[in-house]
């Protein structure tokens, strides 16, 4: 007893660990495509729906599809509405794996048909595979060998609990404990039970058509337990949606919802039927194909008679769980779902809009900030501060999330994308650090009662409008990707560090000729130092930028033009030239004009 009890939970093992082993690597070969494909693909319910279907047939596993959709749902790219019909579409693509474990086939006399069964050249195919992980050193054909050894394992686990539970076809015990599941209340919480503690509808049914080799099981007993099962499969999306906001939970309430209808009405119908009519096989033992057919059945004739219920099912869950919009930009943060993490192509475009989200706060509080400095107003820095909060809490959550997706098996490609992020963020949020230095200069100026020359303010104004238009610049330049806004900030940084050695100059001058005080030099000095590393960063963000578009690192600002077209360094030129004539040149010109009046 001991023994068939340690094989069979040797092959449950096998079974599962194959399983995980097929899904991850269909997955990681399909890299983001897949998920961007659910992404772009659900306006119109009947695509969902098929789409869904393909998915879930793909990557063997309906839980993987529904969690991944709530991830969608949770971090805002997909709408309810849009989730829904992909979410039925997952209930008939589950039923691919017990449709592939008919292959196996049930035993029998040995011909050269059975040689060619999948449950007899697994461990042949296994081998392969792993002979084959051993030589391959390309990432991609790695993960289509892993693919033929989660296949083999997955078959040598089944044929490895149906020897376990061969012996109980003789067991009067099990027959006697079997006759319990006659009671189909009892036999759904068992479908329950067994779905819950696999984590796997796939499975779950697995192991029943593994069972379905003893000659036990009879279709009145395995109805209810494919029922039960169904509605066991919604716990390890449940679990996932913790943390996850309210669409996501009520997308989820959806699963549960259209589980337990589906459960009910098909109850409901084959027990009216068998009262009134009786199906004349009720009795009859299942095999490893009726379990696999029935399965098929349930799946397909219920996401069906769902289907025209979409809108129903989501004002159902809105419902039941309501939800207050938020204005805060910390909300943006929701985006950083753990569930993408296993998809890094995904997971990467997450985190690009949250990075986004941070160039528009920078850009915010840079405006603010200026206006601060010589027009200190408490209730304005304290709105400052609420963006100041997010970008110090953006960076260290972006931080954390692009450490875990290098943790995960990602391309070269990938790491270099997240590495270029990472910089980002750092240059967004010290961006946001000068600003609130500017305001803080604003707010020690009012306290003291300094105030700068008509001459210095406006200087401050020249160099002020240079950095909002270069941090414009590199904002629009990261967000769209832009070749033709990255190539302008490098100019323009270059203006802004003359133009702040210019003013310096000025400011020497005017102490000298006593227009100036010292307390009112020292502010003016850190407000243009900190214009001017605000410049510094926008230049760093414009490089990474062309640096993704190019293909090419780069190792100073003027190398990076040079890449990107011909004819870039007097384009270069050019545009110093320019700015040069609007920024510099006026403020040059004044101090002259000043100095000899």
């Amino acid at each position: 007893m001991l023994s068939m009890v340690l094989t069979l939970m040797g092959g449950i093992g096998l079974f599962l660990y194959g399983m995980s082993l097929l899904s991850s690597s269909l997955q990681q070969i399909a890299g983001g495509r897949l998920e961007q494909t659910l992404e772009r693909l659900t306006n119109n319910r009947l695509k969902a729906f098929a789409l869904g279907t393909v998915v879930t047939a793909v990557i063997q596993s309906s839980g993987a599809t529904t969690i991944m959709l709530v991830g969608f749902v949770n971090a805002g790219i997909m709408k309810l509405i849009q989730a829904i019909p992909v979410m039925m579409g997952a209930n008939i693509g589950t039923t691919m794996t017990a449709q592939l474990l008919r292959l196996a086939g049930d035993g029998g006399a040995a011909s050269f048909a059975d040689l060619l069964k999948p449950s007899t050249i697994a461990p042949a195919i296994v081998m392969v595979g792993a002979f084959a992980l051993l030589v391959v050193k390309k990432k991609k054909h790695k993960g289509i060998t892993s693919i033929f050894i989660g296949f083999g394992i997955l078959f040598m686990g089944m044929s490895t609990m149906e020897t376990a539970l061969a012996p109980l076809k003789e067991s009067e015990a099990f027959i006697r404990v079997f006759t319990m599941f006659r009671n189909p209340l009892l036999a759904i919480l068992v479908g329950i039970a067994v779905t819950t503690i696999l984590q796997s509808s796939s499975a779950s049914v697995g192991l029943l058509q593994a069972l379905s080799s003893t000659g036990v099981i009879t279709f009145s007993m395995a109805a209810p337990i494919v029922i039960g099962m169904n509605i066991g499969k919604t716990v390890p999306v449940m679990i996932a949606s913790i943390g996850t906001d309210k669409n996501a939970k009520r997308l989820v309430l959806v699963d549960l919802m259209m589980n337990l209808i589906n459960g009910a009405v098909f109850f409901i119908v084959i027990y009216s039927f068998q009262a009134l009519v009786g199906f004349s096989f009720w009795e009859n033992t299942v095999t490893r194909d009726s379990v696999a057919n029935f399965h098929s059945l349930f799946n397909v004739v219920m996401s069906l008679m769902l289907m025209p219920f979409t809108k129903l099912l989501a004002r159902m869950s809105e419902a039941i769980i309501r939800v207050e919009e938020e204005n805060d930009k910390s909300s943006t943060l929701s985006l950083l779902d753990p569930l993408f993490i296993n998809t890094p192509a995904l997971a990467l475009d997450q985190c690009k809009k949250v990075v986004d989200e941070m160039g528009v706060a920078a850009k915010e509080n840079l405006d603010t900030a200026l206006r601060l400095a010589l027009d200190w107003d408490e209730k304005v820095y304290e709105e400052m501060q609420a963006n100041e909060r997010f970008l110090d809490k953006a960076e260290t959550q972006l931080g954390a999330y692009l450490v875990k997706i290098n943790a995960q098996s990602i391309s070269k490609q990938e790491n270099r994308r997240s590495n270029e992020l990472l910089h980002c963020v750092g240059d967004f949020e010290r961006i946001g650090d000068m600003c609130i230095k500017i305001a803080n200069v604003g707010a020690f100026d009012s306290e003291s009662n300094i105030s700068f020359t008509n001459v210095g303010r406006r200087e401050l104004e020249s160099i002020a409008n240079a950095t909002r238009k270069i941090l414009d610049m590199a904002v629009s330049a990261f967000t769209n990707t832009s070749e033709a806004d990255a190539a302008r900030v490098q100019p323009l940084e270059e203006v802004i560090d003359g133009l702040k050695e210019l003013l310096k100059n000025h400011h020497i001058d005017r102490l000298q000729d006593g227009t100036c005080g010292v307390p009112a030099g020292i502010s003016f000095l850190e407000i243009i130092n900190s214009l001017e590393r605000i410049s510094d960063h926008c230049s760093s963000i414009s490089i990474y930028v062309m640096q993704r578009i190019s293909g090419y690192y780069f190792t100073d600002k003027h190398s990076a033009e040079a890449h990107l077209k011909p004819g870039a360094e007097e384009e270069y030129k050019a545009l110093f030239a320019y700015y040069k004539m609007q920024y510099y040149d006026p403020v040059d010109t004044t101090r002259r004009v000043d100095r000899l009046a």
